[in-house]
């Protein structure tokens, strides 16, 4: 029987100030999680004030990246144990703005995951095609790729892990996956962990891509679609708890 957790993750990018964060922060804790597990992944700036709205609620709360090293002359980077200290419980690691913007390869995001779970994080490792790459029926290939290198960490800790697929042409675009579509490549990635580990079945997959209220049901419904990483949907409150209930 599958112990898989629905998860909704707000993903707010570069956005937000103390003011406008404070009023969304009030509207999601007096919300709650409900069924599903419902997290904040904020600038670094902001874990502060995320602890001090969060901290004793229900609602995780984590970084947008972290560093693969664990302390030392890494000028500008973040550890796993800084992020503790703040109280996060997740990160994202290898969103596609971080692979394409910052030259991350799949084997520096595996370094990454795996200082997550050194340092007792849940890493969210986000995978996706471009629109190049689905057009000429290289996605699934790409997609097994940009896991490949996380192999081991899968294996030996999957009960830490969570995986975020995102199809890079549906991020910001208001192009969406269509459910069949999304539920597909879902299934491709469970069937690629379950040569990995037998606990495959019980991994945490999300889909993030232009996610809303309006589609965010049909999404969720899908059997191996198991909530969303939503970008800018998280930065409105009735939006994003939209989304939540959907889960």
């Amino acid at each position: 029987m599958s112990e898989r957790t629905r998860w909704v993750i707000g993903n707010w990018k570069m956005n937000g100030s103390l003011a406008t964060n404070a009023q969304l922060l009030e509207a999601i804790a007096a919300r709650g999680s409900g069924s599903a597990k419902v997290a904040v992944c904020a600038p670094f700036p902001y874990l502060t004030q995320l602890q001090r709205s969060l901290g004793r609620t229900a609602i995780a709360y984590g970084a947008q990246d972290l560093s693969e090293h664990k302390s030392g002359a890494y000028t500008g980077q973040i550890s796993a144990a800084m992020l503790s200290e703040f109280g996060a419980t997740i990160v994202l690691v290898g969103h596609s703005e971080r692979r394409l913007y910052n030259a991350e390869s799949s084997a520096l995001v595996a370094a990454k995951a795996a200082s997550a779970v050194a340092g007792g994080l849940t890493p969210v490792i986000c995978v996706g095609e471009t629109l190049a790459e689905r057009e000429s029926g290289r996605a699934e290939a790409t997609i097994a790729v940009q896991l490949a290198p996380c192999a081991a960490l899968i294996a030996s800790s999957s009960r830490n892990i969570v995986i975020a697929y995102e199809p890079v042409w549906a991020i910001g675009t208001g192009k969406t996956a269509s459910p069949a579509e999304a539920q597909a490549m879902h299934a491709f990635i469970r069937a690629e962990l379950g040569k990995l580990t037998p606990a495959a079945a019980n991994i945490s997959l999300l889909y993030g891509g232009s996610v809303k209220a309006s589609n965010a049901r049909e999404l969720f419904s899908q059997p191996d679609i198991d909530g969303g990483l939503i970008g800018g949907a998280s930065l409105i409150a009735e939006d994003f708890l939209g989304i939540v209930s959907a889960a």
